[in-house]
């Protein structure tokens, strides 16, 4: 009996070592939640596999907590063991920057250095409410090479339970983006054309410099296009998509018909026009006014083939960012932020893989977009809010508006207009029956299919400047807000070029379950008494119940 008692054992512990030996060989896990956010895609799972060197991860959310950033914690240490699975080289580990440091203050300094900016958390304790500062950011070392990953997304009004599902949406994201970046070996070309009053260098040196990381840049001037368009063309042909940043003046036919070719035999193109002139600064006179007038960039036609129209009117929306104006003299100034209706605060509709959570973006003195009936699909990415309108031009436009009480019903069903529209299709020329300006070697009528994107507002990729040093685009240094116009454009020159479908992962949802703060406070003691007074019931109704059936048992 005790012989084929220990057999079993042993066959017991034999069978655990047989299991326990196979686990280590054959992994697997089900993923039962709802919204699989257990799941990587199949973009991040490749990505993750092309790390072929020792991939070291500091993750800088450890030590005393605040609880949200606990739940943000713990879905980044599940997200790096999945990571892991799937890549050896890959080691982790959370930190606390600010643990252990005499000198606190300079350690902070430090990390803001390094662009680690740090999110201020209040907490509130029996009563008392205190200031910490939370470094929620990871640190990716791959090859003596150093990425910043952000892990928290923030959002202009979003509650605590808003800001934490966006960042764990934004999670699989943000670390799958830094391995593309760090396992990147060969870079697709973005041409920034000049020659038409683009922007400056400075105003779009944020964009540029956020997006060399996947991208090669160079510039193509189209003014030598007179003299040799077949150049200019072959030259511009090297390049995967051409980005034409806010032209001041008008495009001749000839620079027309290579940009045309161009995107015919299959180059992508980012347009970003202003068809109104009309700059904030040009306000700022003795009579507080300036007269909004059309810019003709002759391209009303160009586009017209490709099947939208930019309307010359400026967007007047009751959902809008704010101006900084000054009262008072000398120190005796005061910096006031006042709602301007011609500065657009734009939301996301959230119905495409660019704009997918997404922070608000800022429009300034943007115009309208109109969709033409062809072969081409139209996608609106981006539209005023349903309180908004457009206002014709010429028309003078003062700082008194400032001061007068918006009439909404003047609003009303004038609202949703187009501001950002993506075009894809299989696009035709537009000097098709045309004659042609000048001769090229092939010329297409007809192309393969393709993108184009147009923004109706030049100023969306504009960042702001201080002390002659350009600021992250997005970013208001007059209110210190930081809008989504950066990421809106990262996303958008992703998508056009991106091959391995890394875009699509923003599309994944994850809900994160959060305790509802008011609902404990309130039934707290019912709670407890039920998870101390529950058990000790069951247990005396056992052992009655038990004793009972035992004294039936043996009286009987």
């Amino acid at each position: 009996m005790i012989k084929k008692h220990t057999l079993t054992v042993l066959k017991g512990i034999g069978a655990l070592l047989i299991i326990n030996i196979l686990s280590t060989y054959l992994y697997t896990r089900i993923d039962l939640t709802e919204d699989q956010r257990y799941t990587l895609s199949e973009a991040t799972i490749e990505t993750v596999k092309k790390l072929n060197s020792p991939v070291i991860i500091d993750i800088l959310l450890d030590g005393n907590l605040p609880s949200e950033f606990t739940k943000l914690k713990t879905e980044t240490d599940l997200l790096l063991k999945q990571f892991k699975f799937f890549n050896k080289e890959i080691q982790f580990d959370f930190v606390s920057p600010l643990d252990e440091i005499k000198d606190k203050q300079q350690a902070i300094n430090e990390l803001q250095q390094l662009g680690l900016t740090p999110a201020n958390v209040s907490i509130e304790e029996d009563g008392k409410v205190s200031n910490e500062l939370v470094f929620p950011w990871a640190m990716i070392n791959y090859n003596n090479t150093t990425i910043k990953v952000p892990l928290l997304k923030n959002k202009l009004g979003a509650t605590t339970d808003d800001r934490i599902n966006n960042s764990v949406q934004q999670l699989e994201y943000a670390f799958a983006d830094a391995f593309t970046k760090l396992s990147l070996k060969e870079k697709k070309r973005i041409a920034v054309i000049k020659g038409n009053g683009q922007l400056d260098d400075i105003y779009v040196a944020d964009y540029l410099t956020s997006i060399r990381e996947y991208y090669n840049i160079g510039a193509i001037t189209l003014d030598s296009v007179d003299n040799n368009p077949q150049k200019v063309l072959d030259q511009l042909s090297n390049f995967d998509l051409a980005l034409i940043a806010k032209p001041t003046e008008a495009f001749s036919d000839e620079e027309k018909y290579v940009l045309d070719q161009y995107i015919i035999k299959g180059g992508k193109s980012i347009w970003l026009i202003d068809q109104v002139v009309m700059e904030l600064d040009s306000l700022f006179n003795e009579n507080g006014a300036n007269m909004a007038l059309r810019r003709d960039l002759n391209l009303d036609d160009f586009f017209f083939k490709y099947g939208i129209r930019i309307n010359p009117v400026l967007i007047n929306d009751l959902y809008n960012t704010p101006i900084v104006l000054a009262t008072g003299e000398a120190n005796e100034s005061q910096y006031n932020p006042l709602p301007w209706v011609y500065h657009p605060m734009v939301f996301s509709k959230n119905n495409h893989p660019i704009n997918t959570n997404i922070e608000a973006s800022r429009f300034q003195f943007a115009n309208a977009i109109d969709t033409i009936a062809n072969k081409n699909t139209k996608t609106v990415l981006l539209s005023s809010s349903p309180l908004s309108k457009a206002d014709g031009i010429p028309k003078q436009i003062s700082l008194s508006i400032l001061n007068a009480q918006p009439n909404k019903e003047s609003y009303l069903q004038k609202g949703n207009l187009p501001l950002v529209v993506l075009i894809e299709g299989e696009f035709t020329s537009a000097f098709t029956n045309r004659l042609k300006p000048i001769t090229i070697d092939k010329p297409v009528e007809r192309g393969d299919l393709n993108q184009m994107l147009v923004i109706a507002d030049g100023d969306m990729i504009k960042n702001q400047i201080k002390n002659g040093r350009p600021l992250t685009l997005g970013y208001d240094k007059w209110t210190n807000n930081t809008y989504g116009n950066k990421e809106f454009l990262i996303n958008s020159i992703n998508y056009l070029l991106d091959d391995n479908g890394l875009i699509n992962i923003r599309n994944k949802k994850v809900a994160i379950p959060l305790l509802d703060i008011e609902k404990i406070s309130s039934q707290k003691s019912m709670w407890q008494l039920i998870n101390i007074g529950v058990p000790v019931i069951i247990t005396l109704l056992l052992g009655i119940v038990f004793n009972y059936l035992r004294r039936k048992k043996y009286t009987s």
